[in-house]
């Protein structure tokens, strides 16, 4: 239930300090000034004692902007040119006491640039002839079944280009401390068994971490064995990736790079993220950009040329997709980019993939057409942040191979010069729903545009002026906007935007950022039903002690309805007294990991059902024991045990005797995690007023409470 990739960077970008709302996030692209590109082509310079002095610094200097500037906590990159490693460095804090150096060996998570590793297994199996990307995934996977019938219709293709039409992300008891437990991965079929799909399969392409996972044990069933040995037999062996491993792998937490969290002082413990295909692999640097050599053609045997060709052709355009334009967003197979900016400008192929856990980011990027390849690797930063020094050190590098005479300059849609509006489209406004919030869109008949975001009423609302060219324009011509209306009939808000970074470059976007939400009537009584919900808390049941949603507040969901937006919670339409779900028909990521919500009643409370979370209401959390020992046990159905903290023993000091699978969580009446036995080790606390409490384990499990 993170952000996906593009917002958590925009939010970093905005506001360099903290975190700031899903709303500031979504208004993000509209409040930044321009700032660098890259040049032509030029004759190659092979020289072979070329030292890559000017890469070298220039990189380290933008490395360093991100760690000791923009939040990043440390970073590791490497560049590899004609199969050698010619630039490799590290910069930031690993460990907090500054015992334990950064080093070209550290390893860190790498995300869902794991995606590009797993594509490259299901096209090894494509090479020997026992998977085809266009026969139903059904024929390899009889047990594969879904609500909709529509699933049948699923292809190979479609799990690596995003265009199944599975919801997005069922993660699970998937990201876990320190547990390589295989739940989520073992119970995903299963899973799948109970959802509908999101649309027609192929319709379009929209970013799904569920296609991946089933993609990966599409591998385990037709190569016979698990995924971790596959990836070592025919990848990390053969390539010489020795730091390269899966959570089912003996990995000593010290040889990793140190994860931290606004939720806790200290360094937290090793993150395994258990769906290993779609984002558990761990690597460095150097291990990706030897990686690349089989995407480049320098090493053969292991994949086919026409394989790698495959992974690089634009399979976006299969389906319904923006109008191409400069762009971070242009699926291949397993590919986030197939034709990436700045590269195009000078008529570079570059393919590009990024990744990002709750830990970790990463920046893969390849040109294959010239056998170099960059990887930047970080703790508490971004994969688009990496992205700009993945991209320097190959514009540094060309430019001193003399491949690239000059860098182009930024790019800008200028400032915005107002012209007559259509009267029609003034019909466009309304709300507007994308990246799991929802925007409010006012056009006055002079040709001024308003959005806002209701959640968010301390966001200033983002002005935009009708231009010559059918476009809205931002103030400082960064973004513009338009309305499109697709073959299926829906109404889109297409934005193209060039963000800059100072000191550090610039990226651009080209995508449908929302859907206009259709009107949702409701009857008086579906209404009462949700009404009453309003305002409410929903408590997190179905995790393990060792979940790190634990840490992060997100086991705890409230409940909001915007009286701006009626028959909806957030964009997710109203479907009856207990039904809701994200209908959005969105490419590319604004409409990824979409769900169905389900309530429930039962024992005076109220179950909410969401991508295979359950969580309990309010009613069902009740006062912790006020007296000195007391025990609490959980039940037959694994479900964690909430409790709130009364006024009665608000300042007392919980001590808790914790069984052996099992850990518990406090926190203050704001949400925010106190303590997480599993993170911190301990399992003493001073209880804060009106916090709750959370205490997790297997069924049967016992934990002994002391108040003093």
């Amino acid at each position: 239930m993170k952000p996906n990739k593009v917002t958590k960077m925009k939010l970093s970008m905005r506001t360099v300090n903290k975190r700031n709302t899903v709303a500031a996030v979504t208004l993000m692209l509209t409040m930044l000034a321009p700032m660098s590109a890259m040049a032509a082509p030029a004759a190659m310079n092979n020289n072979s004692n070329l030292t890559y002095e000017a890469t070298k610094k220039t990189v380290m200097d933008k490395a360093k902007l991100l760690t000791e500037t923009y939040g990043t906590t440390s970073l590791q990159y490497a560049l590899i040119d004609s199969g050698k490693i010619v630039v490799s460095g590290q910069t930031g804090k690993n460990d907090v006491n500054g015992k334990v150096p950064l080093t070209s060996n550290t390893v860190y998570g790498i995300g869902s640039t794991s995606k590009v590793m797993l594509t490259a297994a299901v096209m090894k199996l494509v090479d020997e002839g026992k998977i085809d990307l266009d026969t139903p995934v059904v024929n390899y996977m009889p047990d594969f079944t879904m609500k909709d019938n529509r699933y049948k219709q699923i292809t190979p293709r479609m799990l690596l280009n995003h265009s199944s039409g599975l919801l997005g992300t069922s993660t699970n008891n998937a990201t876990l401390y320190g547990d390589n437990d295989t739940y989520s991965h073992d119970t995903f079929v299963e899973q799948l068994a109970s959802q509908h799909l999101k649309a027609d399969p192929g319709a379009y392409s929209v970013y799904s971490n569920d296609g991946f996972t089933l993609a990966e044990i599409l591998v385990e069933r037709v190569s016979g064995i698990n995924y971790t040995a596959f990836i070592h037999k025919y990848f990390t062996e053969p390539l010489d990736m020795k730091h390269t491993k899966t959570p089912q792998d003996v990995l000593n937490p010290a040889e990793m790079a140190g994860i931290y969290s606004p939720f806790y002082k200290g360094q937290l413990p090793k993150e395994n993220y258990n769906i290993i295909g779609t984002g558990g692999l761990y690597s460095t640097a150097e291990d990706l950009v030897k990686f690349s050599r089989i995407l480049t053609g320098e090493v053969k045997g292991i994949l086919s040329s026409k394989s790698v060709e495959a992974m690089a052709q634009e399979e976006y355009k299969r389906g319904m997709w923006p109008e191409d334009s400069d762009t971070l967003m242009s699926y291949g197979l397993g590919w986030d980019s197939v034709n990436l900016f700045p590269f195009n400008e000078y008529g570079i192929k570059a393919v590009m993939k990024g990744g990002d856990t709750l830990s970790y980011q990463s920046s893969f990027v390849v040109l294959p057409e010239y056998n170099m390849t960059a990887a930047v690797i970080s703790s508490g930063g971004s994969s688009l942040t990496n992205n700009f020094i993945a991209n320097e050190l190959l514009l540094s590098a060309l430019e001193e191979k003399g491949m690239i005479t000059e860098r182009k300059p930024e790019q800008s849609f200028g400032i915005p010069v107002k012209a007559a509006m259509p009267k029609e489209l003034s019909k466009s406004e309304g709300m507007y729903g994308g990246n799991n919030s929802v925007m409010k869109i006012k056009i006055s008949a002079a040709g001024q545009m308003t959005v806002s975001v209701p959640a968010a009423p301390g966001i200033p609302a983002q002005e935009y002026t009708y231009t010559a060219d059918g476009t809205f324009v931002n103030g400082d011509g960064t973004e513009k906007l338009k309305f499109v209306v697709e073959k299926n009939g829906h109404t889109y808000l297409w934005s193209r935007s060039y963000i800059s970074i100072p000191g550090l470059g610039q990226l651009a976007f080209s995508e449908y950022k929302a859907e206009k939400l259709e009107a949702n009537a409701l009857s008086k009584e579906i209404n009462a039903s949700w009404n009453k919900r309003d305002g409410k808390k929903y408590y997190l049941l179905n995790e393990k002690s060792t979940s790190m949603v634990y840490l992060n507040a997100s086991s705890i969901l409230p409940i909001h309805l915007d009286k701006e937006n009626p028959g909806y919670m957030s964009n997710n339409k109203i479907l009856g007294a207990n039904e809701a779900a994200n209908l959005l028909q969105i490419p590319g990521t604004a409409g990824r990991d979409t769900m169905d919500i389900h309530f429930s009643k039962k024992d005076g409370g109220e179950y909410l059902k969401a991508s295979g979370y359950v969580y309990a209401s309010e009613d069902l959390v009740k006062p912790i024991y006020g007296g000195k020992q007391s025990v609490t046990t959980i039940q037959a159905d694994g479900y964690a045990k909430w409790y709130s903290v009364p006024a009665t023993v608000k300042g007392k000091v919980m001590t808790v005797k914790i069984p052996a699978k099992g850990g518990f969580a406090v926190y203050d009446q704001t949400g925010i995690c106190i303590n997480h036995s599993v993170v911190s080790g301990k399992n003493e606390v001073v209880l804060p007023d009106n916090g709750r409490i959370v205490f997790a384990g297997e069924a049967g499990s016992a934990f002994e409470i002391s108040l003093k």
